[in-house]
């Protein structure tokens, strides 16, 4: 595959700052010397090949955008700067030490998961210390409840968080060391030996040779390998297990659990769960089992009941004033799961007084206090491993095959290997929830003295409830978000759910009186925040919608966004990817560019793909440009691989994946159903752009590359087919056979 990584060359923070300031002002002589385009050269661009795009026309006029009222708050106060806030309450008590052999080593109190963090946090220390990056060593820590609220990964707020403590940590290991500080970071990034470098991961040489020890890998001394089958609905029940005794009697089998309700802040997901000698005995042995199941909460519950659910849970829009030009659009988003290589799993050791668990969490402190909890014991009685992830994103926010593995072991007194099957780990594994977006844009229309305006964007949300009873990550907020229990949508839950969205999901454009609402409906499903939370879906339809206005006012994308961003790094974002990508080239007939643009956690990306529609029904991306401001960019080569993976994410949900929920529960349940991005539906030509560091603060990341791609994606296949985007994924999915619900799927051999 030939994909291109081009960072921007290194500036200082003076010549920096003046070229974003002409990028944002579109400085044609500024586009000459660094690739900055300006809207004048957009809209020539485009006039010259609208034809073949299949591109509007734009005017020459440019609007006097109304400005976004009520104001944006994210832009001052978003959900990583109240991680940033509770985490600095014990930054303190976070482990640097540095060894007699001139090594630092960090207890990274946050789960490594493929995104880099330990990586970029390496590199910060390296830095201030002015070691090479070979002299630090980053370890997981075990769950510390001395760390209060600072033990949670989730938010893109890792490096944000740490960023204002390292100087302090570097300084504490080295005094513990009998060394005198060091003088600390350059002010000026041309001076960074480390910092803006381009390295490779710290696991990366372990993880392709297969040294890298997952949990699964985890060498507990009789633990034995267990399976889980699980019920025919979300939320189904066991009513009975009718041939206990002989699959019992299999080879390998040494026992067989009927897991019942329970748990402490969330439920328990129940089950039969088999214990083997090996996982293919245990395998075996579950598939046999005959099991009554019964009915739960999510009986008779498909994606057109679900849908028409969370419509009608949308109050109705504001209607447009006199002599306004009305755009409404609905959109639907199914369930989605993260179905990352790494399918749930925990190891789990109780014994009499005591319980040591392996797994890969988000928030080791409240699995730790719940776990407890669960069994009977105190907190200080567990012992919690954090193990690295072979990806989350989202969904290890939530305890749950710790649960499950705690309950077996307690009840069969061995230690207990769980491993979820693929089925059931997309079946029954917490989901993005399905949601239904309903949009409603007012714009005036052009007249022979004023150009067209937007004055108004509502965009209401009904939404599956999210889970967000983890709280941050110990058992105090959880349990404010979990009481009273067994209810699925508590106040606290409600509470936190709204505070998530007001504080993450944002607009960059001046759109008038704006409004985006969240309307939580209180189904008990096992949801979770996925890759960019509410995010994702939102601004995917704002961009959507972005597009069909500038259609309706006659307008150029591009020329139309950068009428409408209200901030210059978003403007220069857009500008740099408009000249990289070049905007409105001509394009064979069936083949397109979409453009989107984001700003999320501080950072702002701008995307510009190219869509092959030839066949309507089988879109596939042919060329990706994507330009990112992190703001300071510690690691340009983590950063581009969390952009191949939003890229790759987005694909997967604008064009081939979902779940389709009958009677309860997903169909899907493998890969070649639920069908993610595969090599083949990757792009051969990607180019990524780092935008200097010209003195912002450090920006999150995480999450950052994914919607800005999606909402190009969906813009480049309207241009290409014809077709508005309404209903995800767009591509038509094969047809398949599932397992039948409650069962596992026979092994496949192949010669």
């Amino acid at each position: 595959m030939d994909n291109t990584m081009n960072n921007a060359p290194a500036e200082s923070g003076r010549e920096g700052v003046e070229r974003t300031a002409r990028a944002a002002a579109g400085d044609t002589a500024g586009a000459a010397r660094g690739l900055v385009v300006s809207r004048r050269s957009v809209l020539g661009s485009a006039l010259g090949s609208a034809a073949t795009a299949g591109l509007t026309l734009p005017t020459k006029a440019e609007a006097l955008p109304l400005p976004l009222t009520p104001p944006d708050t994210v832009d001052h106060y978003d959900v990583a700067d109240s991680l940033v806030q509770t985490g600095a309450l014990t930054m303190a008590l976070v482990k640097l030490t540095l060894g007699a052999d001139g090594v630092y080593t960090l207890d990274l109190p946050r789960l490594e998961q493929g995104t880099g963090i330990a990586t970029a946090l390496a590199m910060m220390i390296a830095e201030e210390a002015h070691v090479p990056l070979a002299q630090v060593r980053v370890h997981s820590a075990d769950a510390s409840p001395e760390l209060l609220y600072n033990q949670i990964t989730g938010g893109s707020s890792s490096v944000r968080c740490f960023a204002p403590f390292i100087g302090t940590l570097v300084a504490k290991a080295r005094l513990a060391a009998g060394l005198p500080p060091t003088t600390g970071t350059p002010g000026d990034p041309s001076q960074f030996q480390v910092i803006g470098k381009r390295v490779g991961k710290l696991d990366a040489l372990d993880i392709v040779t297969g040294r890298k020890k997952f949990t699964m890998d985890q060498p507990v001394p009789g633990a034995l390998p267990t399976m889980l089958r699980m019920p025919a609905q979300i939320r189904g029940t066991v009513q009975s297990v009718n041939n206990l005794a002989q699959v019992r009697a299999m080879p390998g089998v040494v026992a067989v659990v009927v897991v019942p309700p329970g748990g402490t802040v969330v439920p328990r997901q129940v089950g039969v769960a088999v214990m083997a000698e090996t996982f293919g005995q245990a395998w075996d042995a579950a598939r046999a089992l005959d099991i009554t199941w019964g009915d739960g909460s999510n009986a008779g519950q498909t994606d057109a009941t679900l849908k028409q659910t969370l419509a009608a849970a949308i109050p109705p829009l504001l209607p447009a004033g006199v002599g306004q030009i009305t755009l409404d659009a609905e959109f639907w988003f199914p369930a989605a799961t993260h179905c990352p290589l790494e399918v749930e799993c925990a190891i789990a050791d109780v014994r009499p007084g005591s319980a040591e668990i392996w797994a890969g969490l988000q928030t080791p402190i409240v699995t730790q206090q719940a776990i407890a909890a669960d069994l009977g014991l105190l907190q200080t009685q567990v012992k919690v491993h954090v193990v690295p992830s072979g990806g989350s994103f989202g969904r290890r926010l939530f305890w749950d095959p710790v649960q499950i593995a705690a309950y077996v072991s307690q009840q069969t007194g061995r230690p207990c290997k769980l491993m979820y099957h693929r089925s059931d780990d997309i079946r029954h594994t917490r989901l993005r929830p399905p949601q239904v977006h309903k949009v409603r844009a007012t714009l005036l229309p052009p007249t022979l003295l004023l150009p067209g305006n937007v004055v108004s964007y509502q965009q209401s949300i009904g939404i599956v409830r999210l889970d967000a009873r983890h709280g941050y990550g110990e058992i105090g907020t959880a349990l404010g978000g979990s009481l009273p229990p067994q209810v699925p949508q508590t106040l606290g839950n409600l509470g936190y759910e709204q505070f998530f969205f007001k504080t993450m999901v944002a607009s960059p454009y001046n759109f008038g009186v704006s409004a985006k609402l969240l309307f939580p409906v209180g189904l008990d499903w096992n949801t979770v925040s996925f890759r960019s939370v509410h995010i994702n879906p939102a601004r995917t339809v704002e961009e959507v919608m972005v597009d069909e206005m500038a259609a309706r006012l006659n307008k150029d994308p591009v020329a139309f966004r950068l009428e409408f961003l209200r901030l210059p790094r978003a403007r220069a974002v857009l500008q740099r990817c408009a000249g990289a990508a070049q905007w409105g080239r001509a394009l064979p007939a069936g083949f397109a560019q979409g453009v989107g643009v984001h700003m999320e956690s501080r950072s702002f990306s701008a995307c510009i793909v190219e869509v092959d529609g030839r066949d309507p029904n089988q879109c596939k991306v042919t060329r990706v440009t994507l330009v990112i401001d992190v703001g300071r960019p510690i690691s340009p080569s983590g950063i581009e691989q969390q952009c191949l993976g939003g890229i790759s994410d987005a694909i997967a949900l604008v064009f081939n994946a979902g779940l389709t929920i009958q009677d309860g529960l997903p169909l899907e349940g493998s890969y070649n159903q639920f069908r993610y991005t595969r090599q083949r539906d990757f792009p051969k030509q990607v180019e990524i752009i780092v935008m200097p560091d010209v003195g912002e603060p450090i920006a999150g990341m995480g999450e950052v590359a994914m919607s800005a791609p999606s909402g190009a994606m969906c813009n480049a296949y309207w241009r290409a087919t014809g077709r508005r985007p309404r209903s995800f994924p767009l591509n038509a999915r094969a047809a398949f056979t599932p397992t039948p619900a409650g069962q596992l799927p026979a092994p496949v051999f192949t010669a």
